[in-house]
């Protein structure tokens, strides 16, 4: 949902050095769909041993909610690291940290062609439209963190094509970033290239 390559996902969890596994999901899944897929793999999880499952959600109560009862049906508790952190002050740490992130993709509604594939800094914050949480946390963009004190080496990509898509809006959906009177919603994405 990001337009993030497998490939930069993958170097990601090598240079920090966590095991990982894809789950991999059709392109705009329905629910049901997307719940046969999770529970799959939730239940191998389960075998494995897994007990807890972690989620980097600042304060999204819904999304919490849907993600404890699904996860409460499979015997795992949920854990929520940065739950109700002040997003300014979680983006100034992660950059004082030496964490490096780059916006792979961006709402229309916020932000046009030339937003995705900057590389976010200290002046970030106060160039924001108003209304647009520092960590993107309503949707309205998402990036991809591409060094840090924890990785073994940086990622390196190139930026490559920045494209605009459009979505039919979901008439069931509550998010305030999707939600509108509009038929549609636009994302800018942008390619990096491993």
């Amino acid at each position: 949902m990001h337009g993030l390559r497998k490939e930069l996902l993958v170097a990601q969890t090598n240079a920090i050095g966590i095991p990982a596994s894809l789950i991999e999901l059709p392109e705009m899944p329905s629910m049901a769909v997307y719940e046969k897929i999770m529970n799959k793999t939730v239940s191998g999880l389960k075998q494995e041993g897994f007990t807890y499952a972690a989620f980097g959600d600042i304060f999204l109560e819904d999304l919490r909610d849907y993600r404890d009862k699904l996860l409460a049906t499979k015997n795992l508790s949920t854990i929520y690291p940065l739950w109700k952190r002040d997003t300014k002050e979680l983006l100034t740490e992660f950059l004082n940290l030496g964490f490096k992130t780059i916006i792979v993709c961006a709402n229309s509604k916020y932000f046009n062609e030339d937003f995705v594939g900057t590389v976010i800094d200290k002046d970030f914050i106060k160039n924001l439209p108003k209304g647009v949480d520092p960590c993107g946390e309503n949707g309205e963009f998402h990036t991809f963190c591409f060094d840090g004190p924890i990785f073994k080496k940086p990622i390196e990509f190139s930026i490559g094509e920045k494209v605009y898509r459009e979505y039919k809006s979901p008439k069931t959906n509550d998010d305030p970033i999707c939600k509108s009177d509009d038929e549609k919603y636009g994302v800018w994405y942008c390619d990096l290239i491993p």
